[in-house]
């Protein structure tokens, strides 16, 4: 037998068998990644036990169930309660999808699927590049150009279409739906990218597949590549979803601060993280505002794990399904 070869028993030759020194970066290397992963995990644990004991004065004071479910956001009267904060960041984040989720995903097509060779790279960039804005700049052109510039439209589009649950009504300047805009344009490129990489996996034979049985190309893209990336895209909203939630300097500046649950979507609301920017230096003398701040971040984080969590669920499902259908039952069916 020449050394180097394997033995019909399985084992390796003496010139292949490396010494357990040889073999030290890839242990340290595996425990290193491991501990590093551990850490994070534990900071997370950390930062949500610190803020579940620096919110425990509220808590005791007004409850869990009122400080959620209460309307009157009065600090000078310690009254806390953060039903409008939540509801006016589940509705700029819920317009912020509405709006921005569909131009992601066109946007992701369009580079991927129906753009020359040659602007492809172009306007992957220019659209990546959004994402340097930084969210100041993004709130002072809302308030400056955006409010100004759509209240026509919006008194129109509440007049014209006032018969529609949450939108007929009075308009005012600052509103949910500009902060969601703002949000729409701050989350598409991230939504954008991820749907491009899924959008790019789809396999060349399924495409080739649907056009050579006389699809279209939009009949192509319907059939073939929607359905096999529409996990990875929705996952990819729910990131998008993430980041919108947790927005604080953009939306201070455009949704009006005002700790009352509007009646349309041109009306004027509070979200938590705007809350917490506005209120967190004034709060320093009063313990009570300070815990009720840190139970609105509290709320926060926990809302964004959740979101995060769904997320991660819709990539995991879309890749079980994806390796179903390769498999020979998969094929055969």
């Amino acid at each position: 037998m020449e050394a180097g070869t394997i033995t019909p028993a399985g084992e390796r030759g003496t010139a292949l068998h490396r010494s357990p020194a040889a073999r030290l970066p890839d242990r340290i290397l595996k425990w290193g990644l491991t501990a590093l992963s551990v850490g994070v995990i534990v900071l997370i644990a950390y930062f949500f036990v610190r803020l579940v004991i620096e919110s425990e004065p509220v808590f005791k004071q007004v409850g869990v169930a009122h400080f959620l479910f209460s309307a009157d956001w009065v600090p000078s009267k310690n009254l806390y309660g953060a039903l409008p904060l939540l509801v006016g960041t589940l509705i700029t984040s819920v317009i912020a999808l509405l709006l921005g989720i569909p131009v992601a995903v066109a946007t992701a097509l369009y580079i991927t699927e129906l753009s020359p060779r040659r602007i492809r790279g172009p306007l992957t960039v220019v659209v990546d590049l959004l994402a340097a804005v930084p969210s100041v700049v993004y709130g002072l052109w809302g308030f400056f150009f955006l409010i100004p510039k759509l209240q026509p439209a919006e008194r129109w589009f509440a007049d014209t279409f006032s018969f529609i649950p949450f939108v007929g009504g009075m308009v005012t300047g600052p509103n949910y739906f500009i902060a969601g805009l703002i949000l729409a344009i701050m989350i598409l490129p991230i939504a954008s990218a991820i749907s491009r990489e899924v959008i790019s996996t789809v396999p060349r034979e399924h495409k080739e597949a649907a056009l050579a049985l006389g699809a279209t190309r939009w009949e192509m893209i319907r059939m073939s590549v929607l359905p096999y990336a529409r996990g990875g895209i929705a996952g990819g909203a729910m990131l998008g979803l993430g980041r919108a939630i947790g927005e604080t300097i953009a939306v201070t500046l455009v949704i009006g601060n005002a700790p009352v649950i509007g009646h349309t979507i041109f009306q004027q609301g509070y979200t938590l993280s705007a809350v917490i920017a506005n209120e967190f230096g004034e709060a320093a003398s009063d313990p009570l505002h300070r815990a009720a701040l840190i139970a609105a971040g509290l709320v926060l984080f926990v809302l964004t794990l959740g979101v995060n969590a769904v997320a991660r669920a819709f990539v995991v499902r879309a890749e079980r399904g994806r390796r179903a259908t390769h498999t020979p039952s998969g094929m055969a069916a």
